[in-house]
């Protein structure tokens, strides 16, 4: 079925913003790893693995399938991340620091490596042009490496910068070698400054308040959201893109490089209760626009619920159970029932339904359910289905296409 969208601008009014991880960063300490299941007869069928966040651990699955590869065990409240690299290695994030999770894609070994990025807190890890940034939100301090270097079992030489104060923050390494960086404290965000290859500034724009998450479009340009709009940086330049709203924060970007249209979660009410949200930002990166898309009725996501496909389509997880797909101008193409209604989490980090895309592939947690399913976005099938021996939290797809 079909619901036609609605806009608060005149059709062609396009914005695009920006996706990436969120704020929170851990939970208690780490237990020993350790693989809990036998490995999967279909193992090798998927060029791609699954690794999903449960209460003690992470479990990896097969891509194609959906049937547990392995499991291996971990402490507390757990993250994870695409490590960007070739051999499907992923970043589990846990209260000490950053682990690397080998998904056994190219090794056939699901293990963690025992290499940790030490951290006070956890953040973001941005893999972009071959080199990857972690963010230590309990200190500022960023470090820098080569994507591939990880999974020897030794931590790769990396660079250190630091933040002038610790803050939740997030960095990004530009292919060019210069480096965007957001600025804090503890108490309050403000902007992004751009650091030359030897850590000197070049540029800062403090005018994004909360500046939170970021994401990199077509042509290496870098949208940030705000709590005022979003900030474009573009060919060493920065620009504020003002939302139509007083309050209109977008956090989370959802992007490909071969778009310039960045989609981003948005809201307008900050005492708002819950986390379900009903309108998308849309971000023009080349002609540094916003526009708003307001959905239809009935139709909420949370910052786990947004995708992009292969097409640049926009995908989202709505609380009544539907997946819909939307072009870039906000209006619904497709509409699917795929899993039951569901309610707001009370807290960020509780298990709630979520949503990765990996080319025209949407898959999708049902923790109510223990499920994860895959749905082929040309035609709303349902293409593989499976009940799990845990409750599904956080989970990221990598491989061939998934990273």
């Amino acid at each position: 079925m079909s619901r036609p969208a609605h806009s608060r601008l005149a059709a062609g009014a396009l914005a695009a913003v920006v996706a990436v991880a969120l704020a929170g960063c851990a939970g208690a300490a780490p237990t020993a790893s350790g693989g809990s299941a036998a490995p999967d007869e279909h193992a090798h069928e998927s060029d791609t693995r699954i690794a999903v966040t449960y209460d003690g651990g992470v479990a990896v699955l097969d891509g194609e399938t959906l049937e547990t590869v392995d499991t291996v065990d971990l402490g507390g409240f757990l993250r994870v991340n695409g490590a960007g690299d070739h051999d499907g290695h992923v970043f589990v994030t846990a209260a000490d620091g950053f682990h690397v999770l080998d998904t056994g894609l190219a090794s056939d070994a699901v293990e963690l490596t025992g290499e940790v990025f030490e951290a006070e807190a956890a953040g973001h890890a941005t893999p972009h042009a071959g080199r990857t940034a972690l963010f230590d939100d309990g200190t500022g301090e960023v470090r820098v490496f080569d994507t591939d270097a990880i999974g020897t079992g030794t931590l790769p030489a990396f660079d250190t910068i630091a933040s002038e104060q610790a803050h939740h923050g997030v960095a990004i390494e530009l292919s060019d070698g210069t480096l965007l960086s957001t600025l804090g404290t503890a108490e309050s965000r403000s902007g992004v400054r751009h650091l030359d290859a030897g850590g000197a500034e070049l540029a800062r724009n403090e005018e994004c308040p909360g500046v939170h998450g970021e994401g990199a479009l077509k042509g290496e340009v870098v949208v940030f959201g705000c709590e005022n709009g979003a900030l474009v940086f573009d060919d060493g330049a920065f620009t504020k893109v003002a939302a139509p709203d007083a309050f209109g924060r977008s956090g989370n970007a959802y992007v490909t490089d071969t778009s310039a249209i960045a989609a981003m979660d948005y809201k307008t009410d900050p005492d708002q209760e819950g986390y379900l949200l009903s309108a998308l930002a849309l971000v023009d990166t080349a002609a540094k626009s916003m526009s708003i898309v307001d959905l239809p009725e009935g139709i909420e996501y949370t910052w786990r619920g947004v995708g992009r496909s292969a097409h640049d389509d926009i995908v989202v997880l709505s609380a009544d159970g539907s997946l819909n797909v939307l072009d870039e101008s906000g209006e619904i193409v497709d509409s699917w029932d795929v899993i039951e209604p569901w309610e707001s989490p009370a807290e960020w980090q509780e298990p709630h339904p979520g949503l990765r895309v990996v080319g025209d592939i949407a898959y999708v947690t049902e923790p109510a359910s223990d499920r994860i399913l895959a749905v082929d976005l040309h035609t709303g099938e349902v293409t593989a289905d499976v009940t799990l021996d845990v409750t599904p939290n956080e989970f990221v797809v990598v491989g061939a296409a998934g990273h």
